[in-house]
C-alpha cells in the first residue's frame, strides 16, 4: 500500500475528528483508575448505557483504594443497568490486587495490565495509551471493521487477525497515538457499524474499498435497504431477541437484578429467587434453579448459605 494512501488515511481521519468528537467524562482525564473504569463499562455496551452509570460509580467509589475495599454487595449494585455483572467483580478484583501488588496503582506497561483479572490486550492497550500516552494501537470491534473495510473491503472479516495488527501498527500516525485511537473507535461507532454503515457522511468514502463496493455492485449498506430484506432484518433481530429472553444469562441477569433490588444484608429463599426467575416456578425447577445460583456464586456473584430446603441466597459482602 502506497505511504501516499496511509497519509491521506490519517489526514482525513483526525480531521473529521477535530470536527466531529464526540464529549465523553472520560476524555481529557489521565487518571489511570478512571479511564479503566470507563474500559471495564465499554466492554460490550454501548456509550449513552454507561455514561451515568460511570459517573455515578465514581462518585461512589473515587480511588483505587476505595474500590478495593468497598463489600463486593456495593460495587454490585452500583453496577446496576449494564449487564454482564462478572465484570463488575473482576474490576474489584483488578482494584485489590493492584492495591496489594503495585503499591496501590495501576502498572503503566501493558504486559503488566494483563497480569490483572478481566484485563485483556485491549484494555491494556487503552490505559496505557489514554491513561500514558502510549504509542500503540487500540484495536476494538470498530477499529477492525474501519480498517478493514477500507483496505480489503466488504468481505474484510475473512482477514487474518495478525494481518489486521500489523495494518494497524503501520497506520498509526507518529506521537498521535490517543486522537488516533479515539477517533477510529468513534468513526467506526457513529458512521461505519457493522449493520448501517453512512458511507455517504463518511471522509473516508473516496478510497474505502467496501464502499466503492457497494455502489458498484448495487449492494447498497444496510440502513437503505427497503422491503423484504429490511423485515428479514427486523425478524433476525425479534428471533434474537426471543432467544436471550430464554437464555442462561438471561436468568443469571435476571437473578443478579433481583438481590440487586433487596434491601441491603438481606437475604431471599431458593423458592423467592425462583419465582422472581419464572412466574410458573415448580418443584421440578429447583435443580436447575440450583445449578444457576451455584454458577453465580462461583463468579463471585451472590452468596449461598445453609442447605435446601432453607438456602439462603444474597449478595455477597465480602
Amino acid at each position: 500500500m502506497p505511504l501516499a494512501c496511509y497519509s491521506w488515511l490519517r489526514a482525513s481521519v483526525l480531521d473529521w475528528f477535530d470536527r466531529s468528537v464526540r464529549p465523553m467524562p472520560w476524555r481529557g482525564v489521565s487518571d489511570p483508575y478512571a479511564i479503566l473504569v470507563a474500559e471495564f463499562m465499554l466492554q460490550q455496551t454501548q456509550v449513552e448505557r454507561v455514561v451515568p452509570v460511570y459517573l455515578a460509580f465514581l462518585a461512589h467509589f473515587p480511588t483505587l483504594q476505595s474500590l478495593a475495599r468497598a463489600p463486593r454487595s456495593q460495587v454490585i449494585r452500583a453496577w446496576a443497568g449494564l449487564g454482564y455483572n462478572r465484570r463488575a467483580v473482576n474490576l474489584q478484583r483488578t482494584a485489590q490486587e493492584a492495591v496489594a501488588r503495585f503499591d496501590g496503582r495501576l502498572p503503566e506497561d501493558q504486559e503488566s495490565l494483563r497480569s490483572l483479572p478481566g484485563v485483556g490486550s485491549y484494555t491494556a492497550a487503552a490505559v496505557a495509551c489514554f491513561a500514558h500516552n502510549a504509542q500503540v494501537p487500540i484495536i476494538d470491534t470498530n477499529v477492525r471493521r474501519v480498517l478493514g473495510r477500507f483496505f480489503f473491503g466488504r468481505d474484510w472479516a475473512q482477514e487474518s487477525e495478525r494481518e489486521l495488527l500489523a495494518l494497524a501498527e503501520a497506520v498509526l500516525p507518529v506521537g498521535m497515538a490517543w486522537s488516533w485511537n479515539q477517533a477510529l473507535m468513534d468513526l467506526g461507532a457513529s458512521l461505519c457499524p457493522a449493520r448501517a454503515p453512512r458511507c455517504s457522511a463518511c471522509p473516508l468514502e473516496s478510497r474505502c474499498l467496501a464502499a466503492s463496493q457497494f455502489k458498484s455492485d448495487g449492494d447498497a449498506p444496510p440502513a437503505r435497504a427497503r422491503g423484504s430484506r429490511l423485515g428479514e432484518e427486523r425478524a433476525a433481530y425479534r428471533a434474537k431477541a426471543e432467544a436471550f429472553h430464554g437464555s442462561r444469562r438471561y436468568h443469571r441477569g435476571r437473578a443478579v437484578a433481583f438481590l440487586r433490588d433487596l434491601p441491603p444484608g438481606a437475604s431471599a429463599s431458593l423458592w423467592d429467587v425462583g419465582t422472581a426467575l419464572k412466574e410458573d416456578f415448580a418443584p421440578g425447577d429447583v435443580s436447575w434453579l440450583e445449578e444457576l445460583l451455584a454458577g453465580l456464586e462461583r463468579d463471585g456473584l451472590l452468596s449461598l448459605a445453609g442447605e435446601p430446603p432453607d438456602l439462603r441466597v444474597s449478595l455477597p459482602e465480602d
